[in-house]
């Protein structure tokens, strides 16, 4: 099966009745827990960026929560998974800012843990490409995101 491109697509959807549309939404709900929840951000959620936001931190208190500290192993695990949580709720927001206050709470959360990630070298170099990423993703925000989002990151390296 040759998959069509999304200009394809979109072509074809414009041809489609409102009824049609509402019938391939609901199915590829049901398909992929990512469908169905990128449907629920854009159904539910989108209009409130500042809640969603609230949302997602919640979420990722419960993994840090529930998080096993008693080896690096398993908490090297579970950092990873919260980091991929964390990228899949950036991409359905279409804001920027979202991914960056997402990812500056991740490294603040990161310094709170005990015992503590900067003794071992793998989370510690995790926890440094973070930081850059973080870099990389103000430069390219508005200039006064710019100053709040440095000064936040300013803070959260001076707690290590």
């Amino acid at each position: 099966m040759k998959i069509e491109s999304i200009v394809t697509i979109k072509k074809e959807l414009q041809h489609l009745p409102k009824e049609d549309l509402l019938a391939l939404c609901l199915r590829l709900g049901r398909f992929k827990k990512e469908n169905k929840a990128l449907l629920t951000y854009l159904l539910f959620e989108a209009h409130d960026e500042d809640g969603y936001v609230l949302s997602v931190k919640d979420t990722l208190d419960e993994l840090f929560e529930s998080m096993n500290v008693d080896s690096y192993f398993y908490m090297k695990k579970t950092i990873r998974k919260i980091l991929r949580q964390i990228r899949i709720y950036s991409r359905y927001s279409s804001k920027k800012s979202t991914e960056v206050e997402l990812l500056l709470y991740f490294c603040d959360r990161l310094n709170g843990i005990k015992p503590s990630i900067h003794r071992n070298k793998m989370l510690s170099n995790l926890y440094q490409r973070q930081i850059v990423s973080i870099e990389k993703k103000i430069k390219a925000l508005h200039e006064d995101l710019q100053y709040d989002y440095t000064m936040q990151l300013e803070e959260i390296e001076s707690q290590r």
